[in-house]
């Protein structure tokens, strides 16, 4: 009877003790698992945002840098309206610049374009749109498309000599802004986050 004794195994409460230690072991390894996926993800869309947001600032510079008017030319411009979306801002910037060709020999490129930024509402989220059109394009309908997702307001500066301005119309100012503040916020972690740009235009005229 000893030896039968020795040898009983493990009792019901010992087995349920190494189950619910069990259970909780791989709770929390399964917490901390997700945890890391989640905040590895959560990082890398934010660096992705973060790169968008870069290559657009970057693209209006260099468009503001390279924009074109002449006076008496109506196919030239430079246009900033300045727009409430619920207490956000929502400029509209539309301009004419230089640009490179896409050395596409399908269809005519002068190298001028007409590019237009404007907010748009996209599944209820708010969304930057570019549309690019050649000044001599016979193209009657350009599409938009969206530049930058995910951005609570957008908006541009004008500075006129003296002070800085939310419009402005060359047709109206008859020339261009001496320097142009453009102003992106985003949404980082539940909260508003502002990045801005200055570019100055450096093309007189053709």
């Amino acid at each position: 009877m000893s030896g039968i004794s020795k040898n009983r195994g493990f009792t019901l409460l010992e087995v349920l003790i190494a189950v619910v230690l069990l259970g909780i072991l791989s709770a929390a390894l399964y917490a901390s698992y997700f945890g890391v996926i989640q905040a590895r993800e959560s990082a890398s869309a934010g660096m992705e945002s973060r790169r968008e947001l870069g290559a657009t600032l970057d693209l209006i510079r260099r468009e503001v840098s390279a924009v074109l008017f002449v006076r008496g030319n109506k196919r030239l411009r430079f246009v900033v309206e300045d727009r409430d979306n619920f207490g956000a801002h929502s400029s509209t910037l539309a301009l004419t610049s230089l640009a490179p060709t896409s050395g596409q020999t399908t269809r005519r490129e002068s190298g001028i374009i007409d590019v237009t930024y404007r907010m748009a509402e996209k599944d209820k989220k708010q969304t930057l749109t570019r549309q690019e059109r050649d000044i001599f394009s016979e193209e009657e309908v350009i599409p938009a498309y969206p530049q930058m997702e995910l951005i609570s307001a957008f908006l541009v500066e004008c500075y006129d000599g003296s002070k800085w301005v939310k419009s402005w119309d060359t047709a109206i100012n008859n020339k261009l802004p001496t320097s142009v503040r453009v102003t992106v916020q985003v949404e980082e972690e539940g909260k508003p986050v502002s990045f801005t740009m200055l570019s100055a235009p450096r093309v007189n005229g053709l």
